[in-house]
Formats: structure tokens, C-alpha cells, sequence
């Protein structure tokens, strides 16, 4: 496929300045409530309001007409369309008001199911809003002290509840989890794939694993490709990363070839992996694949697509 794997992430594409200089500005939240131009991604049990609209867009709100959040976090400004320059925020809503703004969950979108639909801004903006709140959502107490946090900094940090300075004392600072995922391939140019134990065993994809402190990333491929199959790989090539907020990891895409010498055939773990299997390009072809495959939101559907040589239609 012609272009850079980056330009077909669908959770990698972005049209907002993160505006970070004005996170330290004092008062930046009342700012934000009082401007008129403000507008609120509004998140809910991990799901985003949507407009009434095909294809989906999200429901841009006033933040001045919002509930009650119980979060808001400011995302930055818009860098295109009408609204460019206008700030936004991520407003959490409890159940209940999120039921009154939307009674129908049809109207919350999630986002492993509309990433690859929605435009660079929505995309952009949704994934920002969810990866944010959920290191809300975990670190409700400083992993140092146990102490109660509290969010600071437009929602950028969080400091004990105990400090009377929001710019003293120990703060926490939002922490991505990187994770690999390898494209792996044998001498005939077929491509590993794998189904893991919590799918039951009718998905398959490609493999990937956590890096692990003190490790590079290329040492991380190695490790868990001959964890999960036990074969051995070389040459492993960067060639392009996600972020991946379920909850709160970037995923990052690597090529590598099996090392044929010291064998070729793969042996799931049976832990996380429950089969593996050798794919030609004709057994994954439309209209003759037998197995499910990555949602269009994945860069492991990416990475495949890109091994293939085209897009393959399978949602």
C-alpha cells in the first residue's frame, strides 16, 4: 500500500494545538466556563456524546450548558473548521446526568468502533478525552503517599489533597503504558497471526506485548514474540505507533522476520495465546478468510493491510 502506515492510524490523527503553556495559567477553568466559545467533548461510561449525523460526528456542547461535570479537562484549541481557535474541553458526566443530557446510549459512541469513521478532529479529540480521564479515573490517590489527589493544571496533573499550593508538594503527572506489536513474518513471506484466550478463539491478529522496565523496544519484540510463539525474530523495524486509551497505553508497530534456522513453527503459550497460525495473502482475501481480524480503529489492522498490499473489507 502506497504512504506511510502513520497516515492510515486512525487514532493517530489529530487537529488541535494542545495549547500546554496555558494549563499553569491560574483561574484557566473558570476562563473556560465563562467563554461562550468553549465546547465540551462529553464522556460518559467511557463512551462520547455524538451528534445526530452520518457519518459520526461528536456533539460539540457548550460547556457553560453542560450538567454538572464531574471532571473537566481543558484538551487545548481547535486548529480547523468554523470553530478554529475555540477552546475545548473533556466533561465526565456521572449516570445520571449524562441519562438527562442523552437517555439513549445509541447517542454515546464508543471508540474502538468509530475511530477509523470519524474525521481527524473528532478522532483526535476523542482519543485525547478518553486517555486523559482514564488516568483520572485510576489515580484518584498518590501511588507515593496514598493520600487523596486532587486534578490541577487545566487537568494535567493532580497534587495531594492535603497541600494548600497546587504548585507544591508531590504532583502526579499522566503516564502512557508502551506497548509493541509485531508484524512477523517467515521466509515465504507469510504472516503470523494468533488468537488470544479472551477471545474465544475466532479473532486473530498480530502479536504484541508490554514493554518491560529497563527494556528497549526492539529487546521487547524479541522477548515477547518468543514468549507468545517461541520462535525467534530479527531485524525488527519501527514503522509506526497509536495511542491505544483502553486505558492508557501507545501502541507501537514493528515488522520483524522469524529466524528460520532456529525454526519455523510457532507454539501458543496457552496462557494469552491459544493458537497460531501461518497466513498467506490468499487465506486472509476477502471471500475466502475463515477468521475474524482487527477492527479498522487497530494499527494491528494497519500492519496487516500493509503486509497484504491493500485494504481488506472485513469490519
Amino acid at each position: 500500500m502506497p504512504g506511510s502506515l502513520t497516515s492510515r492510524l486512525a487514532l493517530s490523527r489529530s487537529a488541535i494545538d494542545r495549547d500546554y503553556l496555558a494549563r499553569s495559567r491560574p483561574g484557566l477553568l473558570d476562563e473556560l466556563l465563562a467563554d461562550p466559545a468553549t465546547r465540551a467533548v462529553v464522556l460518559s461510561r467511557g463512551s462520547a456524546l455524538l451528534a445526530p449525523a452520518d457519518p459520526p460526528r461528536l456533539d460539540l456542547r457548550p460547556l457553560a450548558e453542560l450538567p454538572s461535570a464531574r471532571l473537566v479537562v481543558y484538551l487545548g484549541r481547535l486548529l480547523e473548521g468554523a470553530d478554529a481557535g475555540s477552546p475545548v474541553v473533556a466533561a465526565v458526566l456521572d449516570d445520571e446526568a449524562a441519562d438527562a443530557l442523552a437517555a439513549d446510549r445509541a447517542r454515546w459512541g464508543d471508540l474502538r468502533r468509530l475511530g477509523a469513521e470519524l474525521d481527524a478532529r473528532d478522532a483526535g479529540l476523542f482519543t485525547q478525552a478518553l486517555g486523559i480521564t482514564n488516568w483520572h479515573a485510576s489515580h484518584g490517590f498518590s501511588p507515593r503517599t496514598g493520600e487523596p489527589t486532587l486534578p490541577a493544571q487545566g487537568g494535567w496533573v493532580r497534587y495531594p489533597a492535603g497541600e494548600d499550593d497546587e504548585a507544591g508538594g508531590h504532583h502526579v503527572f499522566p503516564r502512557t503504558d508502551p506497548a509493541i506489536i509485531v508484524g512477523v513474518t517467515d521466509d515465504q513471506d507469510r504472516l503470523l497471526l494468533g488468537a488470544n484466550a479472551m477471545w474465544g478463539g475466532e479473532r486473530y491478529s498480530i502479536l504484541a506485548g508490554f514493554v518491560e522496565p529497563g527494556e528497549s523496544l526492539e529487546a521487547a519484540v524479541v522477548r515477547e514474540i518468543r514468549e507468545e510463539s517461541g520462535l525467534t525474530v530479527v531485524d525488527p523495524v519501527y514503522v509506526g505507533s497509536q495511542p491505544w486509551p483502553f486505558p492508557a497505553s501507545i501502541m507501537i508497530g514493528f515488522r520483524a522476520r522469524v529466524d528460520s534456522a532456529l525454526g519455523a513453527e510457532p507454539v501458543p503459550d496457552g496462557v494469552e495465546i491459544v493458537d497460531l497460525r501461518w497466513f498467506t495473502r490468499e487465506d486472509l482475501a476477502d471471500g475466502t478468510r475463515t477468521i475474524g481480524i482487527p477492527g479498522r480503529s487497530s494499527i494491528a489492522r494497519a500492519i496487516i493491510e500493509q503486509w497484504y498490499g491493500g485494504p481488506l473489507d472485513a469490519p
